[in-house]
């Protein structure tokens, strides 16, 4: 069985490892995208899908459990702004935005 590390240093990595996926241009990086803005924001940016996790590669799915993980022993709310993520994950919004 996979041990999922759910400190600080291993969200942050992971967040970078789905940061690039989601601006890659693929069906994982579909959902992934969805779930940081969900994360980001669900109310307005949309949502993820649970179902989700079983089209994505496991070590994609890991990097999911992870952050689901830090965020859920942290107290308070994180977003990807508190690892300094914030103008990537602006920059995924945009490449949603409509021509």
């Amino acid at each position: 069985m996979d041990s999922i590390q759910i400190d600080h240093v291993s969200a942050e990595a992971a967040l970078v490892r789905l940061i690039d996926v989601a601006q890659s241009d693929t069906g994982q990086s579909v959902r992934v995208a969805n779930f940081l803005l969900a994360w980001w924001n669900g109310d307005d940016l949309g949502h993820f899908a649970i179902a989700d996790l079983f089209a994505l590669d496991r070590a994609i799915a890991i990097d999911v459990a992870t952050i689901i993980g830090f965020l859920a022993v942290h107290p308070g709310a994180v977003y990807p702004d508190a690892f300094g993520r914030r103008e990537e994950i602006v920059a995924l919004i945009h490449r949603r935005e409509p021509a």
